[in-house]
């Protein structure tokens, strides 16, 4: 009774399978021949391995046919047929890939999601055919314009590290992401072969070629020579090969450690679709390949191991944007309407370094960036801010440098030591197996939209210095050596640190004197932040109490923290609590990829007015030039202060305070004796966005610092007190029209400076 139910169901499938090939108009008479008994259980493989079974001519026409119908009927939660649409779009661009992503293979036909990663290159071959055939179904004359058609697997669900790849992921389905660093040219690779019998003139073949070893005619059918056999070049045919190398990310490498990175082949259409700098999500399969050069290197039963790539993905613009969720968004938006979020983003630059305000204002705008510009195509202008630390050691510089790393999507770390001038922009060797020329990328291109970030900037020689000229303004790297003339994009932030000639910043000359950089890279700096290690008794022991609080708070087996920081942070540095580290990052993402500043509503003759008062200024003093770039550097920091904001358009805000953070970095690199009387010169612009409180402060300390070297010179010691008569801080407050100075007295910040305020005395004393 059993035998006979299952030969009657054997028998009804195999009407089904027919009535199905005659309705897609297969002859019965070629069916009936290639006719193989069908599986309904695809999974019981009998004790084969995956790639045994998925071998067998039964399984894989099970495969094909399910594969096939998958394509067929497959569609979206609003009843659209998405391969229908997706081979239409392949069709109309004649391009011969078709994308499936694996999560929908998975959730239709969850067997052959298992087999795919098992044994990839079998399953690839028979996915392959069952889209030509569909795809031929649809439009019968596409095998005119594309003889292959070639299955493509998106979102393969685990990313391995290319330093995790081992010997269990052997001929496995993988995706691995990383930067690539060089590529071959397109070459010509064998695919079918034809030879020629040199005696008789018969043609034999055709040979299939393999990845690993050429196939070759035993004797000649004809004649029986044995050779010798020329390749018949035109009835042979070719495929695109193209061999890269991926490399780790440079921010994903553990530090000690030097990044790995592995071969990938590319063939067919996947050629030439990246390009040296590109980080991409490769899809491929492991595979090992016989390399007789490399087994005499390393002893005989080593093999070589290449990536044979499936699908690419290039990370560009949205895939950063795609991270975030739709929490996540909505958090940042309501972050941004907050009243004061530019200083609350100033705040969280480098919490765990006290003071330095300028320089988080400075690093902010550049983690945030302007907006680039190209007039009709032809000349472009950058969008980002180029930041440079100049300063005292001790000043926590390298500690911003690392901060910027961890918090920038995409940074690449140097030193002025540890790079050469082209191990900043790029540089050309010779592939070790094609033996031609090729162009590997430096810093600089790989952190190309990103952030490069060069520590000890003046350690360098002027020669690699130069290099990174062109970088910096036209954000680009030509190069032109071995034959190769070309030119690599670099659209990066740089933020350099650099220290002062001898060690130590003197005040009392100019900045150019102080610092062995020249004009032209200076020219090339938005921000010059000067970071001067000045004794202030108050601010240091303000300072030093910060220091252990934030030891005693990070100190690893303190996990619940015994002081906590916010009672260490002090109120000269922002009234504002900081954001989240995490959401700013994500903060910083969103701006950038979402929100484009527009100039129409610009104060025009502001920038024109403080332009050629600068000009004037830079002429008698003689310190760093200002030229045309500042002003587009002004332009760039109220696009950058406009996005922070999330705003559309640029405001007369954003304009005051690029000409605020202009005006102190270049008042900053001035000599002492000038810098006081410019300050007065400005002293309208330098108000924008502070404190009366804070201004008032500024000026007492500056009264304090003159007292103090008073009674230097005077009595040979310092006092423990000092005394201000108060009428000469009214004085100073009226010239800048601060009549009242009760709030002042009252102030938390006038107490947490050490001073009092006595009324009967007329004094302003300070506790030391």
């Amino acid at each position: 009774m059993t035998v006979k139910t299952r030969t009657s169901s054997a028998q009804r499938k195999r009407q089904r399978v027919r009535a199905e090939r005659a309705a897609e108009g297969v002859s019965l008479e070629a069916e009936d021949e290639e006719m193989i008994e069908s599986i309904e259980n695809l999974e019981d493989m009998k004790g084969h391995t995956v790639r045994e079974w998925v071998s067998m001519a039964a399984p894989r026409l099970e495969i094909h046919h399910r594969f096939k119908n998958f394509l067929r009927t497959h569609t979206d939660e609003h009843g659209h047929n998405v391969f229908k649409e997706r081979i239409s779009d392949m069709c109309k661009e004649n391009k011969e890939s078709l994308l499936v992503n694996y999560e929908e293979l998975a959730s239709r036909e969850h067997v052959l999601a298992y087999f795919l990663p098992e044994a990839p290159a079998e399953m690839l071959k028979i996915f392959d055919e069952g889209a030509k055939d569909v795809v031929l179904a649809m439009y019968p004359k596409y095998d005119r314009i594309a003889h292959e058609i070639h299955v493509r697997i998106g979102n393969l669900p685990l990313v391995e590290e290319l330093r995790s790849l081992r010997q269990l992921h052997l001929n496995q389905l993988i995706r691995t992401s990383g930067v690539v660093t060089s590529c071959t040219g397109v070459l010509p690779q064998l695919g079918m072969v034809k030879y020629n019998c040199n005696k008789c003139n018969f043609i034999l073949g055709p040979f299939f070629q393999s990845q690993n070893q050429e196939v070759k005619p035993g004797s000649c059918p004809e004649c029986q020579s044995l050779g010798p056999f020329e390749i018949n070049m035109e009835q042979t045919v070719y495929q695109n090969y193209q061999r890269i190398t991926i490399q780790e990310s440079p921010g994903k490498v553990a530090a000690g450690r030097l990044p790995r990175s592995k071969d990938a082949i590319l063939l067919a259409d996947l050629v030439d679709m990246c390009k040296p700098g590109d980080e991409i999500e490769l899809t491929g399969i492991y595979h090992n390949n016989y390399d007789g050069s490399l087994n005499m290197a390393n002893g005989f039963p080593v093999f070589a191991t290449v990536i044979l790539a499936n699908h690419i993905a290039r990370k560009d613009e949205g895939v950063a944007v795609a991270e975030l969720t739709d929490e996540d968004v909505k958090a940042i938006v309501a972050l941004s309407k907050d009243e004061r979020i530019g200083e609350r983003i100033f705040a969280s630059i480098g919490p765990s370094i006290y003071g330095h305000e300028d320089i988080k204002r400075g690093l902010a705008l550049a983690l945030f960036g302007g907006e680039a510009k190209n007039p009709g195509g032809k000349h472009k202008v950058r969008g980002d801010i180029n930041v440079l630390l100049c300063g005292d050691p001790g000043t926590a510089k390298s500690q911003f440098l690392k901060y910027v790393e961890k918090v920038a999507s995409r940074a690449v770390f140097t030193t002025g030591q540890g790079a050469s001038a082209v191990g900043l922009t790029a540089y050309v060797q010779r592939h070790p197996v094609s033996r031609e020329w090729t162009l590997e990328a430096g810093a600089l291109v790989l952190a190309d939209r990103g952030v490069c970030l060069i520590d000890e900037f003046d350690k360098m020689n002027d020669q690699d210095r130069t290099s990174i000229h062109e970088a910096m303004e036209q954000q680009s790297i030509s190069i032109s050596k071995a034959g190769i003339v070309t030119s690599l994009q670099a659209r990066c932030t740089v933020i350099a640190a650099a220290n002062p000639i001898g060690g130590r910043y003197d005040p009392s000359l100019t900045f150019s004197e102080n610092v062995d950089l020249t004009e032209p890279i200076i020219s090339r700096f938005d921000v010059l932040c000067v970071v001067r290690d000045t004794v202030d008794p108050v601010q240091d022991e303000m300072l030093a109490r910060f220091v252990v609080g934030s030891h005693i708070k990070h100190h690893p087996s303190n996990k619940e923290g015994v002081a906590s920081l916010e009672e260490v942070v002090l109120p000269n540095t922002f009234d504002v609590p900081p954001i989240p580290q995490e959401l700013l990052r994500k903060y910083i993402i969103y701006a950038k990829e979402r929100v484009r500043p527009k100039l129409n509503q610009m104060d025009q003759d502001k920038v024109a007015r403080i332009y050629s008062d600068l000009r004037k200024e830079s002429m008698a003093t003689g310190s760093i030039p200002i030229t045309v770039r500042h002003i587009e550097s002004m332009i760039r920091m109220a696009e950058a202060h406009a996005r922070m904001h999330l705003r559309d358009y640029v405001l007369e805000d954003d304009v005051n305070m690029a000409i605020r953070v202009m005006l102190e970095s270049f008042i900053d690199t001035q000599k002492f004796s000038v810098m006081r009387s410019m300050r007065k010169t400005f002293a309208r612009y330098l108000a924008f966005r502070r404190d009366n409180n804070e201004l008032l402060l500024f000026i007492l300390k500056q009264l304090v610092s003159e007292q103090v070297s008073y009674q230097r010179n005077r009595y040979g010691a310092q006092q423990e007190s000092i005394q201000i008569p108060e009428k000469d801080l009214m004085d100073k407050a009226r010239q800048i029209n601060i009549h009242n100075l009760s709030a002042f007295y009252d102030s938390d910040l006038f107490r947490s400076n050490k001073f009092s305020h006595d009324g009967k005395k007329k004094l302003i004393v300070q506790q030391i």
